[in-house]
């Protein structure tokens, strides 16, 4: 046999055995990264997630929460990990935003957006501004009111600086022309604990994080940020409605490192959209707070292209906060 010839047989034999081992993935336990503690968005969309996706594949998906630095450290690890699909992660719309402002700050990004492929979004919700029942205000136009008229005097938690919770008030400030103080935490989470706690006055944050404590009559919705009605809160106005032109989608998605093998990609693909599509999972995540919002890999990826320009444009608005 020719020297080209074996060449041509070899490279057959290791793809064939690249396909094998696609076929048997996941052989052990999958790792789910959550870059935030428990009890945020991205946490309460997850865990269902994985454990349906835990039954789709044959293996347990373990949620695994890496908080720190908005979402930086955990997303950075996920990004770095090894390449095999045994580590997936589950990161809302701040992937974009994380990058971009490392570069306005001048320092190391902890994982470029090109250090990922998507496999599936999961769930797209506006943010909503939320207050405690305990205070004063029952409108957007009564809040802004108090923050116009003592400048700096209202403060909001957030899970981190240029974080999901932070970009959407920093636009709300910008387009209302009013200063409040942002209070970063490491989650939204700790965020949430510190409205109910009455450290903050409000925070901007998805509706699965919070709408346990709306319903509880713990906290009232004063708007949102998105362009039409939300189902899981009838009657709470969007902030384009109320005269504010903001708009901001706290998305969530499903994400690899880059280097993936295709038949891996391909196994986590189909998987997602099966649980993605079953009625019990979506039941399960609007109970959370969060109807699902599925998009394909393909599909996502364009999306998200699309949306990495805007964020990216907001943190250049907000400028640099140290």
């Amino acid at each position: 046999m020719k020297v080209s010839a074996l060449k041509m047989f070899a490279a057959s034999l290791a793809m064939a055995a690249c396909g094998a081992a696609g076929a048997q993935y996941p052989e052990r336990p999958v790792t789910m990264i959550v870059p935030f503690p428990p009890g945020g968005v991205t946490d309460t969309v997850a865990r269902p997630i994985a454990d349906a996706l835990g039954k789709e594949l044959g293996q347990t998906v373990v949620v695994e929460n890496k908080a720190g630095a908005g979402g930086a450290i955990g997303t950075g690890e996920a990004a770095h990990a090894k390449p095999n699909g045994y580590t997936i992660m589950l990161m809302l719309s701040s992937i974009s935003i994380l990058p971009e402002a490392d570069k306005l700050l001048g320092r190391k990004a902890a994982y470029k957006t090109t250090d990922f492929k998507p496999i599936a979004r999961i769930t797209a919700d506006p943010t909503v501004l939320v207050v405690s029942a305990k205070s004063p205000w029952k409108t957007v136009d009564e809040f802004i009111a108090a923050a116009r008229q003592k400048p700096g005097s209202l403060n909001y938690g957030s899970s981190g600086i240029y974080g999901s919770m932070h970009v959407p008030m920093a636009m709300l400030e910008k387009n209302a022309g009013v200063k409040m103080t942002h209070v970063p935490y490491t989650g939204a989470g700790p965020a949430v604990a510190a409205l109910l706690g009455g450290q903050v006055d409000a925070i901007a944050t998805g509706p699965s994080s919070i709408l346990q404590h709306i319903k509880s009559g713990a906290v009232r919705p004063l708007a949102h940020w998105g362009d039409k009605p939300l189902d899981t809160l009838p009657g709470v106005p969007s902030l384009a409605k109320a005269g504010y032109d903001v708009k901001f989608v706290q998305w969530s998605g499903i994400f690899v490192p880059k280097d993936v093998p295709a038949e891996v990609i391909t196994r986590l693909r189909a998987a997602a959209k099966k649980v993605a599509n079953d009625p019990a999972v979506q039941a399960k995540v609007l109970a959370a707070g969060s109807p699902i919002d599925y998009m394909d890999a393909d599909e996502f990826q364009k999306y998200w292209d699309a949306d990495d320009v805007v964020l990216r444009r907001a943190v250049q608005d907000i400028g640099k906060v140290e």
